[in-house]
């Protein structure tokens, strides 16, 4: 229950991306819009019988609860039931209506005029969404998966072939077609999730395109190594790795083409210099970052980053105290930075992570991050790794 004080507190505080103010003479469906921005963000609180200004105004609707009730019935699908109650004689014998709702499992819309309008809560404004915000809002809520959507014009031809059979072959053991088999070939990679109703997949291009950025502008990472500890325009390697996400391999297993994993470590393999020591007359090197702890690091944002965020690449940047993997996109819904180091399992690219998983570059008990780079780092030169969580990206840090 809401105290006098604690609604005054926050009346004063003024409407916020969680807090609006309403009269309650306004339209049923103006108050269901309110309640489906609210709902598809992260919850919210109307305050009704409040003015824009603060200033308490006090119901003047009989049956408000009924009411309430209604628009969040009829006015919402699917529907909600909200937190109502009633804080009595806050100004002057006015009362005000307070109704709280949660974060939905699923996206709301407003019913209204025979159709429905999606809306999101953006600072203190309920508004449509862009194509590219409501995509972002059902993959939050785990109604779509970004890596299963078809790449428009991408198909069988636009794979690697040698690398699908390396894949099917040799990682999963399995019967693979004839290379002129068109038919088995798309039947077994829309069993796979690499391709989608004759188009492929925008995962199965990153994992196995021959050309990946010729459809995907966003599939490789921005490399760039500076001389300094700030960025700048001198560098000592600026470049863009390009390509798939996984090796060709032979039949014995070595790498014959590189994949963007190893491409990201060769990267920090030759723009950081080694320390070396002599032990018994033999020369033992060091590298400034343990090549397992930066391969997995750039794994993780390959698998992990949103595939929504289609204008930006990965950026990985050397600087001369710190190396720095950006993912586009913050962590999914749930995952904090606590939950990474304890070892959480991240489901945002299922495909991605068991194709991955299948070249051994994840651990299967999800423990790569607490096992590999956390006791990697500490290990190493005992400093501890940063993970930094923003609305649009999430950051790694390792320190020299």
């Amino acid at each position: 229950m809401t105290t006098r004080t604690e609604l005054m507190d926050i009346i004063a505080n003024g409407e916020n991306s969680r807090v609006e103010f309403k009269r309650d003479d306004i339209r049923i469906d103006d108050l269901a819009k309110v309640l489906v921005a609210f709902s598809n963000l992260e919850g919210g609180m109307v305050l009704l019988g409040v003015e824009d200004d603060g200033a308490v105004a006090g119901l003047v609707r009989d049956n408000v609860e009924e009411w309430v009730m209604t628009a969040c019935r009829d006015k919402i699908h699917p529907a909600i039931i909200p937190f109502f109650e009633i804080v009595r004689d806050l100004e002057s014998s006015r009362h005000v209506a307070v109704i709280r709702v949660p974060q939905g499992s699923g996206v709301h819309t407003l019913w209204h005029n025979n159709s429905n309008r999606y809306l999101i809560r953006v600072g203190t404004q309920n508004r449509e969404p862009s194509q590219e915000e409501l995509a972002r809002l059902f993959q939050r809520r785990g109604k779509i998966r970004a890596e299963m959507l078809p790449v428009s014009g991408a198909y069988l031809k636009d794979l690697h072939l040698l690398r699908l059979k390396n894949y099917f072959g040799d990682i999963r053991v399995q019967h693979v077609p004839e290379d002129s088999d068109k038919s088995a070939w798309e039947s077994l990679l829309t069993n796979t999730e690499i391709m989608n109703d004759g188009c492929v997949t925008m995962g199965g291009m990153l994992l196995f395109g021959s050309v990946p950025n010729r459809y995907l502008p966003h599939a490789g990472i921005h490399a760039v190594a500076y001389p300094g500890n700030e960025k700048s325009y001198e560098a000592q390697e600026r470049t863009e790795l390009r390509g798939a996400m996984v090796p060709l391999r032979n039949s014995t297993g070595d790498t014959v083409d590189n994949g963007l994993v190893e491409q990201a470590v060769g990267f920090v393999q030759r723009n950081t210099r080694p320390s070396a020591e002599i032990i018994q007359g033999r020369r033992d090197d060091h590298p400034v970052y343990p090549f397992d702890v930066v391969r997995e690091v750039v794994v993780n944002a390959l698998v992990h980053r949103d595939h929504l965020f289609s204008n930006t690449d990965i950026e990985l940047s050397l600087y001369s105290d710190r190396l720095e993997v950006i993912s586009p996109g913050g962590l999914p819904n749930g995952v904090t930075p606590s939950r990474i180091r304890a070892g959480v399992r991240i489901a945002r690219n299922q495909l991605l992570r068991e194709v991955m998983r299948d070249y051994r570059y994840i651990e299967g008990a999800g423990m790569g991050i607490p096992r590999t780079v956390i006791s990697g780092m500490l290990q190493h030169n005992g400093k501890e790794p940063e993970f930094i969580d923003e609305e649009d990206r999430f950051t790694v840090r390792l320190h020299a």
